[in-house]
């Protein structure tokens, strides 16, 4: 089957001349964003339930944007004036040249993993001293507590916000040759929207092992996998998959 339409199910990149750009012009594709998740913070009154005060805190551990966006915003609801001296460990550089948008980076502490988040506590085990604050969604990986914890360093998780399904009710009589997911939340998604959906001739693409497992329970055929050794990239893996469909 020729690839026509595909639907990521993430919000579009906020860069010019992303991949995906690159893609559609060089396959004649159309691809749709429409995210299956979003993110919705929560009030501080729930922070303080959690037993947090950030002035007890003297690291901060981001693994993502949407956790850099509601710590600030959480501190600034709070009234707390963020300390100069304040560290921050980010799990990747993308993540840590974010945090621009929050303060004057060279100003600043910041120590920065690789990729990985076992890559990114090598360096916080450098740094024992200090109380960690992880900031974080209600759905987090099972290997990050364990990492931090193996790491014997003292820190304290705290539900900044959540990961919400999406209304895709005006998908509903739409069709897409190829469904992308990077989570298995995009997964729950599709399925809390549209409980009797099949599969059919669409082909499923997914990011990660977490996705595959999510995919697979649902008895979904997995057509696109990335990463791989040969496409490391998703755009690199649907792309591959088009060239040879043809």
């Amino acid at each position: 089957m020729k690839v026509k339409t595909i639907l990521i199910s993430q919000p579009e990149p906020k860069v010019e001349n992303s991949p995906y750009s690159e893609l559609q012009d060089k396959l004649k594709v159309k691809i749709d964003f429409i995210p299956f998740i979003h993110v919705e913070g929560v009030d501080t009154k729930e922070v303080r339930q959690q037993k947090i005060d950030l002035k007890d805190f003297s690291a901060i551990i981001f693994t993502s944007r949407n956790a850099i966006d509601n710590f600030f915003r959480i501190a600034e609801e709070m009234r707390y004036e963020v300390p100069d001296s304040l560290k921050y460990f980010c799990q990747s550089e993308a993540v840590a040249y974010y945090l621009q948008k929050y303060v004057v980076y060279r100003k600043r502490k910041i120590y920065v993993g690789k990729r990985t988040f076992d890559e990114l506590v090598q360096i916080i085990k450098k740094h024992k001293e200090e109380n960690y604050l992880l900031p974080s969604s209600d759905v987090l990986k099972p290997v990050i507590p364990k990492s931090l914890d193996k790491a014997k360093v003292k820190w304290k998780r705290g539900v900044f916000y959540r990961t919400v399904v999406s209304d895709l009710s005006h998908l509903e009589k739409v069709f897409y040759d190829v469904l992308v997911f990077f989570s298995p939340s995009g997964i729950k998604s599709l399925y809390e929207n549209f409980p009797d959906f099949e599969q059919k001739n669409t082909k499923i693409a997914v990011f990660g092992n977490s996705t595959i497992k999510a995919a697979k329970e649902k008895g979904l055929k997995i057509n696109i996998k990335a990463p791989t050794p040969e496409t490391p990239s998703m755009t690199m893996a649907l792309e591959n998959y088009i060239k040879n469909s043809k």
